[in-house]
């Protein structure tokens, strides 16, 4: 099963790690030192808009972190 995450895009189920809220953890300084470290490995995903939220996962042994413009609530909608 597949979770359509906005802009065309979707992510298999069964590889979500996590689903994050951007203002809530963004402000943990672990989280930042994460997400840039991330992008400094080239594992994020942008999206088109302003992200509200991101998705870790892993699959065939890479991790991604993808940006969506999509809140946690909407992504938690669409898992049931």
């Amino acid at each position: 099963m597949y979770l359509s995450i906005g802009n065309d895009m979707a992510v298999r189920q069964s590889s979500i790690i996590g689903i994050f809220d951007m203002d809530n953890t963004s402000t943990s300084k672990r989280t930042r030192e994460f997400l840039s470290k991330a992008e400094k490995e080239g594992e994020v995903i942008p999206c088109d808009d302003l992200p509200k939220s991101f998705i870790v996962t892993a699959e065939y042994g890479l991790s991604r972190v993808q940006l969506t413009s999509l809140s946690t609530q909407t992504l938690e909608k669409r898992l049931k």
